[in-house]
């Protein structure tokens, strides 16, 4: 058997599908908040991949250090907004289905917050993101600048 280094090579009509797919749930809520989804999947996934990813575009389009970091411990920070709270507490929900059901406590804060549909949004880019966790750290990827490269 071969390596698989690049997803895209190894399966390009899957991951294109999979990337369309990525890229509309991505673009169904404002940007900020789904970095922050993002980046609490990947912390949570342990992916380095995608921290360092997701961090980069977070900060690109004006996210705070501040709030990056404090993803790690967003319960005790006080420096999101409750739509932002709902946002995460529903993405350590489902990002932890095999630790516990906890989604029922998240899903009221998540009805407060975001329409049927939005929570719909929200449901598939927290599973899209998990997605991408899975393949990265699955097949070790490592994107630097755009290239798939092994990871050290």
């Amino acid at each position: 058997m071969t390596q698989v280094t690049d997803p895209f090579a190894a399966s390009p009509q899957l991951m294109k599908q999979w990337m369309a797919v990525s890229l509309a749930a991505q673009n169904s809520l404002e940007p900020s908040l789904i970095e922050l989804v993002k980046i609490r999947s990947s912390i949570l996934n342990a992916c380095a991949n995608c921290i360092n990813m997701h961090t980069i575009e977070a900060r690109a389009k004006g996210e705070s250090e501040q709030r990056i970091y404090l993803l790690a411990a967003w319960h005790e920070a006080p420096v999101y907004t409750p739509r932002e709270r709902a946002a995460l507490a529903w993405t350590d929900a489902l990002t932890r289905l095999s630790q516990g059901h906890t989604q029922k406590a998240a899903k009221a804060g998540l009805e407060a917050h975001f329409t049927p549909e939005e929570q719909m949004n929200l449901t598939v880019m927290i599973n899209i993101i998990n997605g991408w966790n899975r393949i990265a750290v699955g097949f070790d990827l490592w994107y630097e600048g755009g290239a798939p490269a092994k990871a050290a």
